[in-house]
């Protein structure tokens, strides 16, 4: 027994728990939006715009420390966990009003900013899961215990970089003044998905600790009010589940074709100068310095691709692509990499080189073996027209030093040797006598 009331003691929220009274006159107080409250948000607003706009964290954490967006969404939990009609009407309309000083602030600031290129730290509010429901749930707990308690502790920073309200606020702002409207749709989501679960969990704390009601409530209006808030959880959590498996099926097709890449061609010599992966259309676009495929080998590669599970994806290999070139520039100018028109002439007499190189190792190690009399031997192949029959011919140049001339015999043997090795039509046998 005095185990549990021990354990009960540490767990106890009551402990140390501040005037109820006191604690509603304070959310009260912080709920209202006039003088300096709507001038430290329009700071707070501007600062976290430009955070995101040269896509800098440390500038984004400063702007939600002294953002004051957290007062009227406290006090509409507190509200509805007191029954407080008047608190909540005040607290939904200063909210409303932030909500619209906060986008138009921010949309405002976009709009005349030169610099409107989309950055990681806008990105990474246009997509809202499960795991910012999570964030904002458990965030508003530890925000709401803080302010019930006569010591209020260091809590209330951490729960404002947690709960994240300014930077989705911002990104919507910028889809306003883009005039992108999933990036708007996507940012706004999730800002109304903090500002929702911090309210509720304002709401379950309050009733847990057992505020008074303000104003009398019958049993049916209080059976309506848990109703339409377990209706609004489900319409809040719903969309995000789904955001979250498509989140986990496009990280999951990242991973498997950066993995299919690396192990495929980069680790074998296949310089990749340009990659593009469409999780939308489930393709991938590749090009290399100075590799080119074959129609065959293409076909492999996509055979191989479908063998790791990804049945519906689809590599495409540019290589004859007119426009290839400047995807490339854009592709590596976005990466902060430079490539001049130096490299890319490199890059195309390498590929004309490797229709003559003899892409066989240890081949010409094999020639020494079965014929010793060979030293120094160099392989070729070059193409002859045939202009009657409008054709081309590879043929293969084999250049050799030896201390003995070859026997007719040995180079019958080993011109039809090597027509067999590598599947020619022609070998012609040259002997560097010099």
């Amino acid at each position: 027994m005095n185990i549990r009331n021990k354990f009960w003691d540490y767990v106890n929220l009551h402990n140390g728990e501040e005037d109820k009274q006191k604690v509603l006159e304070t959310v009260t107080a912080n709920v209202s939006f006039k003088g300096s409250n709507l001038w430290i948000l329009a700071c707070a607003i501007l600062i976290a715009s430009v955070g995101l706009n040269v896509n800098s964290a440390a500038v984004i954490i400063g702007a939600m420390l002294i953002s004051p967006l957290m007062g009227p969404i406290v006090g509409a939990g507190f509200a509805l966990g007191t029954y407080n009609s008047q608190l909540l009407k005040k607290s939904l309309k200063n909210l409303f009003i932030a909500t619209l000083v906060s986008l138009f602030v921010s949309a405002f600031y976009f709009y005349l900013s030169p610099f409107k290129d989309v950055q990681s730290e806008l990105l990474a509010r246009t997509s809202p899961t499960i795991y910012d429901v999570l964030i904002a749930f458990f965030g508003g707990l530890v925000g709401v215990v803080a302010i019930t308690r006569v010591e209020k502790g260091n809590p209330i920073p951490g729960v404002a970089i947690a709960t994240a309200l300014m930077p989705p606020l911002c990104t919507a702002g910028y889809g306003l003044a883009t005039f992108n409207m999933s990036f708007f749709l996507g940012a706004f989501y999730l800002y109304t998905i903090n500002c929702f679960f911090i309210c509720i969990s304002t709401f379950l704390v309050i009733k847990y600790l057992s505020y008074p009601a303000s104003e009398a409530i019958n049993p049916q209006n209080e059976k309506r009010i848990r109703f339409g808030i377990t209706a609004l959880i489900f319409i809040m959590i719903i969309p995000s589940f789904y955001l979250a498996y498509n989140l986990f099926q496009e990280k999951k097709f990242t991973s498997t074709v950066e993995d299919f890449i690396n192990n495929e061609f980069s680790s074998r010599g296949y310089t990749v100068v340009y990659k593009k992966l469409n999780y939308g259309s489930k393709t991938v676009d590749l090009a290399f310095l100075n590799r080119k495929l074959s129609k065959e080998d293409m076909e492999m590669y996509n055979r191989l691709l479908r063998e790791r599970g990804l049945n519906d994806a689809k590599l495409v290999f540019r290589q004859d692509d007119a426009d290839l070139k400047s995807e490339i520039l854009n592709e590596l100018g976005k990466q902060n990499v430079s490539i001049s028109e130096k490299d890319l002439a490199i890059s195309k007499l390498q590929q004309e080189l490797e229709k003559y190189r003899v892409n066989e190792p240890g081949l010409t190690n094999e020639m020494e073996i079965l014929f010793p009399n060979l030293k120094e031997v160099a392989l070729g192949k070059i193409e002859k027209n045939m202009t009657q029959q409008d054709s081309i011919i590879t043929k293969l140049v084999v250049l050799y030093k030896t201390d003995h001339e070859l026997k007719p015999d040995d180079k019958t043997k080993l011109t039809a040797w090597l027509q067999e090795r590598l599947k020619i039509e022609e070998v012609v046998l040259v002997n560097d006598k010099n």
